[in-house]
């Protein structure tokens, strides 16, 4: 067979594919690609959060940039067979929608607080139908004593982490500690009773039922935490997902809470700490 032959018989052997791709055109399709995987991973999966507050030291820190699993929590608490989900369960730190004071909505205003735009972080407590009481410096569940492990911790200032000392052996079963001033302890020691000022919902003399399909959170520095004993429960729509862990930490006194200061002054040691 004569070369003529063979091409005239395979014509789709010398039909050119096209022009080849420029080099900017395959990096471009690259970063759209990597763009859309990114969209859909913050949208459905993960998504990151910074801790503007002190409410929740020595577990999480001022300055910590949390990476937080939004897949974990099955929807309305029905995991969906084969898939890695669960319910929310205790000892959960969870990321949430604020959901606002509804006994006192001008304390939010007041500061400038809008309800169901800014993302809070606290440590689930009380499940739905369980009945929560917090009394010197304990939470009981349903009547019985929670196993916590209370340390005494104080903080020089604001942004700093706290100082703490052991103040008990922990209980046995505990998971995880909480922070009480050591003024606070001293009071519990001396038994004298405590007046906690804006504290309305499963305080002392007032034990309170988690309604369905809400929870009971609490920060993990108790004396210095706007949580469920002040303005109430959380509802589960408004949960976004379950602090993994730090992504990045700065020390936001050394930067003056600017960015490019929070860059210069990383806490490495925090920079993937698992949050538990």
């Amino acid at each position: 067979m004569s070369e003529n032959e063979k091409e005239i018989k395979n014509p789709a052997e010398t039909r050119p594919l096209g022009p080849p791709k420029s080099t900017v055109r395959e990096y471009f399709e690259s970063f759209v690609v990597t763009l859309i995987m990114a969209i859909f991973g913050m949208t459905f999966i993960l998504q990151a959060v910074t801790v503007p507050t002190g409410s929740m030291q020595n577990t999480i820190l001022i300055g910590d940039y949390l990476l937080v699993n939004k897949f974990i929590f099955a929807p309305s608490g029905n995991p969906v067979p084969f898939l890695p989900q669960r319910d929310v369960e205790r000892g959960d730190i969870i990321v949430f929608k604020y959901p606002g004071n509804k006994v006192n909505p001008r304390n939010d205003s007041s500061r400038g607080i809008v309800p169901y735009q800014i993302n809070y972080v606290k440590r689930v407590i009380g499940l739905p139908g369980e009945t929560v009481e917090f009394r010197n410096n304990q939470v009981f569940i349903n009547g019985q004593l929670l196993p916590e492990r209370r340390i005494i911790g104080d903080a020089e200032d604001e942004e700093s982490a706290l100082t703490t000392r052991e103040f008990e052996p922990p209980p046995s079963g505990e998971k995880y500690s909480a922070y009480y001033s050591e003024s606070t302890m001293n009071n519990v020691l001396a038994g004298r009773r405590m007046s906690r000022s804006g504290y309305e919902f499963g305080v002392e003399g007032k034990p309170m039922q988690v309604p369905e399909n809400h929870f009971f959170v609490m920060g993990d520095s108790r004396d210095n935490s706007e949580d469920s004993r002040y303005w109430g429960f959380v509802p589960r729509e408004l949960i976004i997902g379950r602090a993994m862990f730090v992504y990045w930490s700065c020390d936001r006194a050394a930067s003056n809470g600017n960015f490019f200061g929070c860059l210069t002054n990383p806490r490495l040691d925090r920079i993937g700490k698992m949050i538990k």
